[in-house]
């Protein structure tokens, strides 16, 4: 019995198990939807293809979970500001535009580790943000303020 629980124990174990419970929500969720029509694919195809190959490599996560080592500790203090830095996004997004909430929500997001290295997550912000204004606002057209307080909506 000890060694099952060990086994239980393990990162990869239940991680693979997440997995596969993502993976099952995602097919349950996409049942209804027809995976072939009469010209080809169906709307259903996509997402219940997604959730098998999902379900596929949680499997395989659960396999390695015999190599793997014993689950460690964790602190909430991870998720607790990657949400938080969420959040806070989506909070400024609309007063302050994709400009500034960009870097904030990296910035934000970076007391997350206390091993951050806050001159490379500076660069790193303004570069996903450069990227993020290229994409969203130029490439798609969607209409997200840049800077309303520098140049209005």
């Amino acid at each position: 019995m000890a060694g099952m629980q060990g086994r239980i124990l393990r990162q990869d174990f239940l991680g693979g198990l997440a997995v596969i419970g993502v993976a099952a929500l995602a097919y349950w969720l996409a049942r209804k939807l027809p995976a072939s029509a009469a010209g080809g694919m169906g709307p259903g195809a996509l997402p219940k293809g997604l959730a098998v190959l999902l379900g596929g490599l949680g499997i395989l996560l659960l396999l390695n979970a015999f190599k793997s080592e014993r689950l460690a500790r964790w602190s909430v203090r991870g998720p607790l500001f990657v949400l938080g830095a969420l959040m806070l996004f989506g909070v400024t997004v609309r007063p302050l535009g994709l400009a500034l909430a960009g870097p904030i929500l990296i910035a934000a997001a970076g007391f997350a580790s206390s091993e951050v290295r806050w001159r490379e997550t500076l660069v790193y912000g303004l570069a996903m943000t450069a990227f993020c204004v290229g994409l969203f606002k130029f490439a798609l057209g969607l209409p997200i303020p840049l800077a309303p307080w520098l140049l209005g909506y």
